[in-house]
C-alpha cells in the first residue's frame, strides 16, 4: 500500500458480523510502548518497557514476552533487538535476558525456556564459499553474519544452540543476488510446533523450514522460486503453515505482498490472499499473518503501519492504521514488526478489565475517541 501522511488513522473499516471480535496487540518500531486495542481501535491497555520495544506477544498467564532494542547491539542490521523481557500485566519486569546479538524473534517453549534468535559470525572459510549477494558488501572487517538459535532457561543458562551456517549449503542456499553479503540467511522467525520441531524463516534465502531438534537438520525446506523475502511462518490446526510473503525482489512479476497457506506434506499452496489490485498490499520487509479462530486472517502490513483482517474469500472486514508515530533514522514512522489478535475469552484477560476510558487521554490525543 502507498504511504501517505494524510491518510485517516485508527479503524477505517469494520464489518462486525464477519470480523473476529477481540483485542489486537502491536507496537511501533522505535516507539516506547506496546498497545492493546479493541475493534474500534481504542487503546485498552499499554505496556511501557524500560527501553524501546521491538515486538511482543501475550502468554496465557497475562504476562508479555517482548524483545527490546538496546542502545549498543552487536550490529545494527534490520531487526536488531538485544534484550528479552517478561513483563507482568502492570509492566513490571519479571525476567530479562540481555544479549547484544539478539535479533528479530523469540519463542517461549512449552518447557518454560525461551528460544532466542541471534547473530553469530560465519567462519571465514565458509563465508568465502557462500554464493550470491552483491560482491564486496560484507560487514566491517569482511565479516559475514549467520543465524544461531539459543535456548535460555529462566536462570539465564544457555542449554542448547543451533547454527544455520553449519547446516546450509554455500552453493544451494545462496543469498538473493540483490542483497548485501553482510548476512548469509537473515533469519526472522522461530516458532515451536506441536511436535516440538521448529518453524524457521530465512529472508535472504527465500526459504522457510521445519527443523528437527533431535538431529539439528531440516526435515522440510520450501520457498525458493515461490516466496520473496517472507516473514512469520505459523502452524495451523491442520498442520499447514501460514506465511506472509513480502514480495520484494519477486522474480517474474512486480513487487507485491500476499499471504499463503502451504501444505508441507505436498508443497502445495492451498490458499492465498492477493489484494485487488495486487499493488494495494505491499510491505517490503517486516510484517505478519495470523489465522483467527473464525477462519479469517489478520495481516500486518508492517512497513506502512496497516493492519487488515480478510476472510477466506478475500473480503477485507477490518482495517486499522497505526496512529502512533515515532522519529527514527528512517524518518517519522509507524512501522510494526507483527500484530496479534486475542479473543475476549483468552486466559491472559481473566479477571482483568480492558477499558478504553482508562486510556482516554491517549485515545483523545491520537484521534481514537
Amino acid at each position: 500500500m502507498g504511504y501517505s501522511v494524510f491518510r485517516p488513522l485508527g479503524v477505517t473499516h469494520h464489518v462486525p458480523r464477519r470480523a473476529y471480535n477481540g483485542f489486537t496487540l502491536f507496537s511501533t518500531i522505535g516507539g516506547d510502548a506496546l498497545y492493546l486495542v479493541d475493534m474500534q481501535g481504542r487503546v485498552v491497555h499499554t505496556w511501557r518497557p524500560p527501553v524501546p520495544p521491538f515486538y511482543g506477544y501475550l502468554l496465557d498467564n497475562g504476562h508479555l514476552l517482548a524483545s527490546l532494542q538496546v542502545a549498543a547491539p552487536v550490529v545494527r542490521f534490520g531487526g536488531y533487538t538485544g534484550a528479552l523481557v517478561e513483563l507482568d500485566w502492570d509492566g513490571a519486569v519479571l525476567w530479562r535476558h540481555d544479549d547484544p546479538a539478539l535479533h528479530h524473534d523469540h519463542a517461549r517453549l512449552r518447557n518454560g525456556n525461551t528460544l532466542a534468535l541471534r547473530w553469530a559470525p560465519v567462519p571465514p572459510e565458509t563465508a568465502r564459499r557462500v554464493a550470491g549477494g552483491q560482491p564486496g558488501t560484507e560487514a566491517e572487517g569482511g565479516v559475514m553474519w549467520g543465524d544461531e538459535l539459543a535456548e535460555v532457561t529462566p536462570a539465564g543458562e544457555v542449554v542448547w544452540r543451533w547454527r544455520s551456517y553449519e547446516v546450509f549449503d554455500p552453493a544451494a542456499d545462496s543469498i538473493c543476488p540483490l542483497e548485501y553479503r553482510h548476512e548469509w540467511s537473515h533469519g526472522n522467525a522461530v516458532e515451536e510446533l506441536r511436535d516440538g520441531a521448529l518453524a524457521l524463516s530465512f529472508r535472504y534465502l527465500n526459504t522457510v523450514g521445519i527443523l528437527d531438534r533431535a538431529t539439528g537438520r531440516f526435515r522440510w525446506q520450501w520457498g525458493r522460486g515461490e516466496l520473496s523475502h517472507q516473514h512469520d511462518p505459523t502452524e495451523l490446526a491442520n498442520g499447514n503453515l501460514l506465511i506472509f510473503d513480502n514480495g520484494i525482489h519477486r522474480i517474474g512479476s512486480a513487487d507485491r505482498s500476499r499471504a499463503v497457506e502451504v501444505d508441507p506434506r505436498t508443497n502445495e499452496i492451498v490458499w492465498q490472499y492477493v489484494a485487488n489490485p495486487e499493488s494495494s498490499l505491499y510491505s517490503r520487509n517486516i510484517s505478519s499473518a495470523q489465522r483467527l479462530p473464525n477462519g479469517n486472517t489478520l495481516l500486518c502490513e508492517g512497513d506502512c503501519g496497516r493492519l487488515l483482517e480478510v476472510t477466506r474469500d478475500g473480503e477485507v472486514v477490518w482495517e486499522f492504521h497505526n496512529p502512533f508515530f515515532f522519529d527514527v533514522p528512517l524518518g517519522r514512522v509507524n512501522r510494526m514488526f507483527r500484530a496479534h489478535r486475542y479473543g475476549p475469552e483468552h486466559p491472559a484477560f481473566a479477571s482483568r478489565v480492558l477499558d478504553p476510558a482508562a486510556h482516554a487521554w491517549l485515545n483523545r490525543a491520537h484521534g481514537l475517541l
